[in-house]
């Protein structure tokens, strides 16, 4: 079975154009079939704002009305979309952006309405294996964006992490894939701050014994659920660290399994 590997760029190193630059270079590194997905929402929160747009957040996630809809398709599928696919040329890698939207790709469903109305965020349905397997037999690498749709003319707000882990899960019927989530930590840490104390192994058991421990918490809660998800799933391996894990000889980084 072939191998593909399927990263998540995080936005803190979307905003830094440098770490942005070099993470495209161990990118384009990277043997084999590859998928890039990112979000924005930092550069979509800072555009908003000078469109007199004010961002609503809940409990760390993004409220998205008509209007914020807007500029996220703006600067996901835009701006920050685009300019990912045009450094990846200049680095040798025909890659090719894509919404949700395009090829149908990836479909979902408007979040409901419960203890909070997130407006146009959207839960996701399932992707198009077989499309997104075309593009990689031609050659090209998918640059997915965090917006999907539902198939009767709405775009939909959507969790980058949860679109990687439901791509990963979707292509391991055809590839042996390996889930990236690269952000601008080493891995998993057993004290934010350090670095050195990267936690190299996380299984069912260690995980439970962590969030016992209170040293996962937070913003990692939803990222080591899609990685507990994917692996549920069939996906091969899942990893979480900085841009230096995507080259061959990196030894640090967290590699998660069940």
């Amino acid at each position: 079975m072939k191998k593909l590997s399927i990263v998540k760029i995080g936005g803190n190193v979307i905003e830094d154009r440098a770490e942005l630059n070099r993470f495209l270079v161990n990118f384009s590194k990277m043997e084999g079939a590859k998928i890039l997905v990112h979000g924005g929402g930092k550069l979509a929160t800072k555009l908003a704002s000078q469109m007199g747009i004010e961002s609503k957040m809940t409990n760390g996630r993004r409220i998205t009305d008509a209007k914020s809809l807007e500029v996220i398709t703006m600067i996901y599928g835009g701006l920050t979309n685009k300019n990912i696919v045009a450094q990846l040329q200049a680095l040798g890698i025909n890659a090719i952006g894509l919404s949700g939207a395009d090829g149908n790709t990836i479909q979902a469903h408007k979040r409901p309405v419960k203890d909070v109305d997130f407006g146009f965020v959207g839960d996701l349905d399932g992707i198009n294996s077989k499309l997104i397997s075309s593009f990689l037999s031609i050659g090209l690498t998918p640059v997915f964006c965090a917006i999907s749709h539902d198939g009767n003319g709405q775009l939909l707000n959507t969790n980058a992490d949860t679109i990687a882990s439901e791509i990963a899960i979707g292509m391991s019927k055809s590839y042996e894939t390996t889930l990236y989530y690269c952000f601008e930590k080493k891995g998993v840490l057993m004290n934010v701050s350090d670095e050195s104390s990267v936690v190299k192994n996380i299984d069912s058991k260690s995980y439970k014994d962590l969030l016992d421990k209170n040293i996962i918490a937070d913003g990692m809660l939803p990222k080591m659920h899609n990685c507990f998800l994917a692996l549920q799933q069939k996906v091969n391996k899942v990893c979480i660290g900085d841009i230096s894990m995507l080259l061959s000889d990196s030894k640090v980084f967290t590699t998660i399994t069940l």
